[in-house]
């Protein structure tokens, strides 16, 4: 290189250092793996790590797993006969004993307050392992001797029974969790509110009155002059005074089927006008009539 050329060659502005790599920014690269297709145990920030560091800290109960849940003693045992298939009746202590320790062995190590309670159970059962090994002592009445196990099995088929039971219990629907009971709020008026005629009730009244009418028809003809105007207003001095008339009331049989006739369409002039309310209870009862204002 020649010095002139060196000398005279434009200043290179200085690269930033986030687009160097970092042996050329300064800063010391990452070791290399030595294994390169070894798997990684872990990634921190992205960058894979293949061996634990020496100073990491685990504490003892970071991670349990606990394989089966059991709610006692009887529990567990019940768990390790059903499992193996053992007969209830005739239960073969030595093997569900071994297993039943090893279990205790494990909480025990954990859980001090909780393994007692199974620690008396592992002692019952070595107590009637131990009865079981020496010769059966006879009963005051010289019958066969009870056998050590008995009091043990009753125990386990009453566990089981109330196990199921509350399983069954369990598979039923209840309310809050498996549906909601449904609630509708209705106001209710002060006043009360009588149910609305529909037209079919007013004809069924209508062809009763009709049918007494006929049963009392003369066979006199004659010509009268009836007027709509004038059996409203009868209609209305009938219900004056009164708080209510059965429709029944307001039609006289006795002058007729055309009385009855207009007297009906009078009637339903008055509703049409809202001078008059026509009001039922309920369903089949009694149709009445009032009026729909109070005279002063």
């Amino acid at each position: 290189m020649q010095p002139d050329a060196a000398a005279a060659a434009p200043p290179v502005p200085p690269a930033p250092a986030a687009d160097l790599p970092p042996e050329m920014a300064g800063e010391p690269a990452p070791p290399e793996p030595d294994v390169v297709d070894q798997v990684a145990v872990a990634r921190l920030y992205g960058e894979p790590l293949f061996a634990l560091p020496n100073d990491l800290y685990i504490p003892p109960d970071a991670l349990e797993v606990f394989l089966e849940a059991f709610e006692g003693p009887l529990d567990l045992l019940l768990y390790l006969i059903r499992k193996q298939n053992f007969n209830i009746l005739d239960i073969p202590l030595a093997d569900v004993t071994r297993q039943y320790l090893a279990y205790v062995d494990q909480i025990r190590s954990h859980n001090l307050e909780l393994a007692s309670e199974y620690l008396l159970m592992a002692a019952m059962l070595i107590e009637i392992k131990s009865r079981m090994l020496l010769p059966p002592k006879k009963s005051a009445d010289g019958g066969e001797p009870e056998d050590p196990r008995a009091e043990l099995v009753r125990r386990l088929v009453e566990y089981e029974q109330i196990k199921l039971a509350a399983a069954k219990l369990d598979e039923l629907p209840v309310i809050g969790r498996d549906f909601l009971r449904a609630q509708v709020f209705i106001e209710q008026a002060l006043q009360p509110r009588w149910p609305e005629v529909h037209a079919a009730d007013l004809r069924q009244a209508w062809q009763e009155i009709v049918a007494r009418a006929r049963l009392t028809a003369h066979h006199t003809i004659t010509r009268e002059q009836l007027s709509v105007r004038e059996h409203m207003s009868l209609v209305l001095r009938r219900l004056q005074g009164r708080r209510f008339v059965e429709f029944a009331e307001l039609f006289d049989t006795a002058r007729g089927v055309p009385v009855l006739v207009v007297t009906f369409i009078a009637l339903l002039e008055l509703s049409r006008e809202a001078l008059v309310e026509v009001t039922q209870a309920e369903a089949f009862a009694p149709i009445y009539v009032r009026l729909a204002y109070q005279p002063s």
